[in-house]
């Protein structure tokens, strides 16, 4: 089992294609398949899966109404160019 004693053993099926996609990839970096698998689940848990929760936290903030206004917002913008376009000019 990968990386320690809480590692839970789960099945999936996969079609042939990516299975021999999986094992080439595994034998050119001499590693399980495993392994293959558990860095790819783990690249997309950080990337895309970190996006999905990061979206429903932000529909879940919404829901409690722990919003900005978008007045509020968008003179924040506009005060954030405005100072950047001064120290542009400034040069």
């Amino acid at each position: 089992m990968p990386e320690g004693s809480n590692a839970i053993p789960i099945s999936v099926r996969l079609p042939t294609d990516l299975v021999e996609r999986l094992d080439k990839v595994a034998a050119i970096m001499e590693r399980p398949r495993s392994w293959v698998i558990l860095d790819a689940v783990r690249e997309y848990l950080a990337d895309e899966g970190q996006e999905v929760l990061d979206i429903q936290a932000g529909i879940e903030e919404a829901e409690r109404g722990e919003t900005v206004p978008f007045e509020e917002v968008l003179a924040e913008l506009e005060e954030k160019v405005a100072r950047a376009e001064a120290k542009h000019t400034a040069r």
